[in-house]
């Protein structure tokens, strides 16, 4: 399976999606602000390997700074990579547990608080592998035998630290001896499922068909698809799900079709300081990226264009959300938050 992203003595090495899959080329980033760029130019993407990333960043930018003005510094490293890209929820969160770490430390050694970092840092990426088996475990009964699962967008290895939530759950399915295929949506416009999923279950030998966008209703229609599996970047306390721009429509068209739509999910995507998905904010991105294809324009010059990254479905549409520790079903505002107390809770 594909390495995301690695800690080494070297710098945080991750592969550079926006390459793939005509070549598989990695990069190494010896500073925070390299992770910085990374994350907002979607060298890394996907919601937990986006907070994955920016743990790493701060431990790196923690292991290069000097002792003095050291608080200063942490605020900058942080404000940095908080300013990356808004709507992933698991970018927050990360920053914020290695805050609590470094407030934890403070008034240690510079030595002993870098090595807490980079320990915390390297728990947070092992946790998300661990994490992503158990959302995979517990999705795979949902997932009919002898039928076509429909993903949009990517949400596998490479969108985590390893294994994955969406993929996750169908690599699960597939191990637990069901005989089944995978549709992948292109998701335009930055074609994370024809460059990213289309290439990620090919290595594996899962057998996938690459469909457009707009072709997703008439497969729903036509009684093929089992069921729809996609990832979040973020979840209100009821159950909205904010995710890649195009997962509204699909729901909607599976709902129409009756055919369950499913969220997988960690813990750290649930923000349940908000209390619908009215309050999630949305990136708004590049023009570029809907007028042209590795650059080559395909839209008139001085078109107006807008580019949203993500949409919100609405939790009327969701069948159930898929959790490391359990599938929340409606009502979501009671089932997630008891997912959130279990165990002591993790989320913002």
């Amino acid at each position: 399976m594909v390495e995301t992203i690695q800690w080494t003595p070297d710098g945080v090495v991750m592969i550079d999606q926006t390459r793939l899959p005509r070549e598989e080329v990695y990069v190494t980033c010896t500073d925070y602000e390299q992770v910085a760029h990374a994350i907002k130019a979607m060298i890394i993407r996907g919601a937990p390997a986006i907070g994955v990333a920016a743990a790493m960043g701060v431990a790196l930018g923690v292991e290069k700074a000097g002792p003095d003005g050291l608080d200063a510094s942490f605020d900058q490293i942080c404000k940095t990579l908080a300013a990356t890209r808004p709507t992933a929820v698991n970018l927050f969160w990360a920053i914020d547990r290695m805050r609590r770490v470094y407030e934890e430390m403070k008034g240690s050694p510079i030595g002993e608080i870098r090595a807490r970092l980079t320990s915390e840092a390297r728990r947070i990426y092992l946790e998300d592998i661990a994490i992503n088996q158990a959302i995979g475990r517990h999705g795979a009964g949902l997932v009919p035998d002898g039928k076509t699962v429909l993903t949009h967008c990517n949400a596998g290895a490479l969108a985590t630290a390893g294994y994955g939530t969406a993929l996750g759950v169908i690599r699960a399915a597939v191990s637990a001896g069901k005989k089944i295929d995978v549709f992948a949506d292109e998701t335009r416009p930055f074609l994370q499922g024809a460059r990213l999923t289309a290439w990620e279950l090919q290595q594996d030998g899962i057998p996938t068909t690459l469909i457009t966008d707009n072709m997703a209703g008439h497969f729903l229609r036509s009684g093929r698809i089992g069921c729809v599996v996609v990832g979040a970047d973020r979840i209100a306390a009821n159950g909205d799900v904010a995710n890649k721009i195009g997962t509204y429509s699909v729901a909607v068209l599976a709902k129409e079709n009756d055919v369950p739509f499913y969220v997988a999910a960690p813990i750290s995507t649930l923000d349940l300081t908000l209390a619908t998905g009215d309050a999630i904010p949305i990136e708004q991105r590049s023009a570029s990226e809907v007028t042209e294809v590795y650059g080559v324009r395909l839209a008139p010059e001085g078109i107006a264009v807008q580019n949203p990254a993500f949409d919100v479905t609405p939790n009327r549409y969701v069948t159930g959300i898929i959790t490391e520790r359990g599938v929340a079903r409606a009502p979501y505002t009671e089932s997630l938050k008891a997912l959130a107390a279990d165990r002591g809770s993790n989320v913002r």
